[in-house]
């Protein structure tokens, strides 16, 4: 009997990826894709090896060499870590796989976790590779072995394109038996084939653009595109893709007894499948186009209309009928095919233990976050100079919120150092701090103090380390010494790697000891050239939580401790002692470090 597994989105392209005979695996964590890895770490299969590499480009770098031996391998990341990765896929597609190779690029409409909303298709059409779009955790697992093997049989990587709610849904799934597997033959030298010159890249080119042209013949056939509903009669029709579609199918079932006439096109792969998008435009008059972020589909339609002369009005994004940014919701679906079928809506039913409005609550660094003690000791200690914060990706992004209000830019990983030396160059009478984390500083921090001290920079860089890649879930890097796997490796010393990257002035600092730390930040301000602090206290969920700090008599209410520090543990409200919630306190210290009446400590008594 088959075994049924109430599995996340992630977890069935792990389970899915195993099945297809996956041997290598390495990535970057970034929400949504973080739980691949980790459910392939998790699972432990023999021969299987998987890595949290130190950024997507050197993951997808790794797992072309795998590939290039000859095994099934497999790189993950968040659409933005599509773009790190960017220069190796653009030239890894001329050059080409032996093994079959996925590429797992999560896209996150909303955006929920992310800097911007991308649409990873745009990079298959870019890179002229294939996509795959799957609409559920179900048809992800399924499909990733496809994606296998159409990678091996067109010795091209193929880019696999899961969202936000494929990739943290959940639903029962079906395990099925491993397919037939195949040891990697190994690298052959070819001479040259692997060897990325002018001439072999036109070659290829043309290769690629034939290829192309017949996958999209092809992808009429494949099992996960379809074309249904409405017969010749019809003179309206639905095409979706991704999660959209299941919104549409969704909704379309509560028009079954309308006797509205209806096609609907699935499309699960791209470039489109032409001969099926045809069939489906035969004879209609309107389509409406549901698809996350942007409008591939719709465009697509476009194109046939115009090259096959079809008079068929597509809507979508193109005329707003359909929303042009965030994501699709299945109400938001619901309600645009509905109104393109000129049909009504039945009230939604309304319950009478219906859940109150949930209060909005902006994010907010942890309580015990040894960021927050970072950022107020940089504060503190800038009082009276002009200074500018540029930040980074990470928890600390965090510290822009009131009341620290301390970062003042942040772009992408790995900028903020190198964007404080361009705003140091124009205006060297300013203090330019640049913040960053221990994870991003291997990730992309590196080449940044390299360009800083070769320049000549005046700057003083933070390094936040916490021992951990905090925002997406508490994976390993390479300072925490372990990998993946949970096997013991070498630890990567931060202080150590800036001065052989030619800083000079390095300062450790423990950013709960609060007098400490903005002396030491002080000196950093009274020097000149690059400088460093490295801030090192752990993350609160490596921490060892000590006895919450309560507010005793001695307090005078002045708010000083909430005011300034933000922290969700404290609370105040104006002539009123403040309090703190032990269920939140972590007993870092912080606060009875700040507090001027030295009211706060263990024991006493809780004004919260």
């Amino acid at each position: 009997m088959a075994e049924i597994r109430l599995l996340m989105g992630n977890e069935a392209i792990a389970l899915g990826a195993l099945r297809a005979g996956l041997r290598f695996a390495s990535g970057y964590p970034g929400t949504p894709s973080s739980e691949i890895l980790e459910a392939l770490a998790k699972e432990g299969r023999e021969g299987v090896y998987a890595e949290w590499s130190v950024n997507e480009k050197t993951a997808l770098e790794a797992a072309a060499g795998a590939a290039m031996a000859g095994a099934r391998a497999l790189v993950t990341m968040k659409q933005v870590g599509l773009n790190v990765a960017s220069d190796p896929l653009m030239s890894l597609n001329y050059v080409g796989v032996k093994g079959g190779m996925v590429i797992v690029a999560a896209d996150d409409p909303g955006p929920l976790s992310s800097q911007t909303e991308q649409d990873t298709r745009h990079f298959g059409q870019f890179a002229k590779l294939p996509v795959f779009d799957p609409s559920s955790p179900e048809e992800a697992y399924l499909m990733i072995a496809d994606a296998f093997e159409l990678s091996e049989k067109i010795h091209r990587p193929v880019l696999f394109r899961p969202t936000t709610r494929v990739c943290h849904g959940y639903a029962s799934v079906e395990l099925l038996p491993d397919l037939p597997q195949k040891a990697p033959e190994g690298f052959t030298k070819d001479g040259g084939a692997w060897v990325i010159f002018p001439r072999l890249a036109y070659e290829n080119h043309l290769l690629i653009e034939d290829g192309l042209e017949a996958l999209a013949d092809e992808w009429s056939a494949y099992r996960f595109n379809a074309l249904s509903g409405g017969g010749r009669a019809s003179k309206k029709g639905i095409a979706a893709g991704g999660v959209s579609f299941a919104h549409a199918a969704e909704a379309l079932e509560g028009t079954a007894q309308s006797g509205a006439e209806c096609r609907l096109l699935k499309v699960a792969t791209y470039p489109i499948a032409e001969r099926m998008a045809l069939d489906f435009l035969a004879g209609l008059k309107e389509v409406l186009v549901a698809e996350e972020l942007d409008p591939v589909i719709e465009l697509e339609l476009l194109r046939l209309c115009g090259k096959h002369g079809l008079k068929v009005k597509i809507r979508g994004k193109g005329d707003q009928t359909m929303p042009r940014a965030g994501e699709n919701s299945a109400a938001g679906v619901k309600k645009a095919i509905f109104a393109f079928l000129g049909l009504k809506e039945e009230p939604a039913e309304v319950l009478n233990d219906e859940a109150p409005v949930l209060p909005v609550r902006p994010p907010v660094l942890c309580a015990g976050c040894p960021h927050r003690g970072s950022f107020f000791a940089v504060k503190e200690a800038c009082k009276g100079k002009k200074a500018v914060f540029s930040g980074d990706i990470g928890c600390y992004t965090l510290g822009n919120a009131a009341p620290l209000n301390m970062v003042d830019t942040c772009l992408c990983m790995g900028a903020g150092l190198a964007q404080a030396q361009g705003l140091a160059k124009i205006e060297p009478e300013v203090a330019h701090f640049a913040f960053i984390g221990d994870s991003t500083f291997f990730h992309t921090g590196m080449p940044g103090v390299l360009n800083a001290v070769y320049n000549g920079a005046d700057v003083i860089l933070c390094v936040l380390d916490n021992s951990t890649t905090a925002m997406t879930g508490g994976q390993p890097h390479p300072g925490t010494g372990k990998t993946l796997m949970g096997k013991p490796a070498a630890q990567a010393d931060i202080y150590g790697v800036l001065q052989a990257l030619g800083v000079r002035s390095i300062r450790r600092v423990n950013p709960f000891d609060l007098s400490a730390a903005k002396a030491a930040v002080r000196e950093a301000l009274q020097e000149s050239g690059v400088r460093a602090l490295l801030f090192e206290g752990p993350c609160i969920a490596l921490a060892k939580k000590k006895p919450a700090l309560l507010v005793l008599e001695g307090c005078v209410a002045c708010g000083r401790c909430a005011r300034e520090l933000g922290c969700p543990a404290i609370a105040w409200e104006k002539g009123q002692k403040a309090g703190i919630d032990p269920l939140l306190c972590t007993g870092c210290g912080l606060c009875a470090g700040l507090c001027p009446a030295g009211a706060i400590a263990e024991g006493g008594q809780n004004h919260a």
